[in-house]
């Protein structure tokens, strides 16, 4: 049975989802994490598999999710707060608004995108996310040194992100070392079940 301390102390969705106090000015991180600590942003979490996954390997950083659809907000949240999580936050918003606007200036050591949509149809690549104007509002966000890490399993999409890459400044590009026990979305998970390749880099903020 749990003890009324437990009850009290015990989190709930409402306290993982962090609607900021305004739309139009940088948020602080003290406001959004009791403890400070590194923070890692994963833009476009999905249902959550990877970001919450991360949270619970590396309970001394912080980590901040964003995502538009509601029911996936819905769902992320209650499953940090059912584990108890108090290092992750997921924030409804729109990435570049996120990243140009919400986000301050040299405060996330690392920044994930994983698995954006690809928008495959001519008429759509402007929807892509990963454009000069969202590399260069992640890059604001990073610490010296701080780095975005990219994946897709979308061939065209990643040699679209790398002409993007090749004209933005301020970047080193930096080989991924694969590592067995890094949490994977779910998207990843499925593909290297399937045997397909993931497409992938890491650029490093100098």
């Amino acid at each position: 049975m749990p003890t009324a301390a437990s009850v009290l102390n015990a989190l709930t969705p409402d306290d993982i989802h962090w609607i900021p106090s305004s739309i139009l000015d940088a948020a602080r991180m003290v406001d959004l994490f009791s403890v400070e600590a590194p923070v890692t942003v994963d833009y476009g979490c999905g249902e959550g598999a990877f970001v919450l996954a991360m949270a619970q390997k590396y309970p001394g950083r912080n980590f901040l999710a964003t995502e538009r659809l509601v029911g996936r907000v819905e769902k992320v949240c209650k499953t940090a707060a059912r584990l108890g999580l108090r290092n992750i936050r997921v924030l409804r918003l729109e990435n570049l608004y996120t990243a140009r606007f919400i986000l301050p200036a040299e405060s996330v050591a690392i920044s994930y995108v994983s698995f954006p949509d690809p928008w495959p149809k001519r008429a759509h690549q402007s929807r892509r996310l990963v454009q000069p104007e969202f590399l260069e509002a992640v890059r604001a966000t990073l610490v010296d040194g701080g780095e975005l890490r990219l994946k897709t399993d979308d061939l065209p999409y990643f040699r679209w992100m790398e002409k993007v890459i090749a004209e933005a400044k301020g970047w080193e590009r930096v080989e991924w070392q694969d590592d067995a026990t890094h949490p994977l979305t779910n998207f990843e998970a499925r593909f290297i079940a399937q045997g397909l390749p993931i497409h992938k880099t890491i650029l490093r903020k100098v």
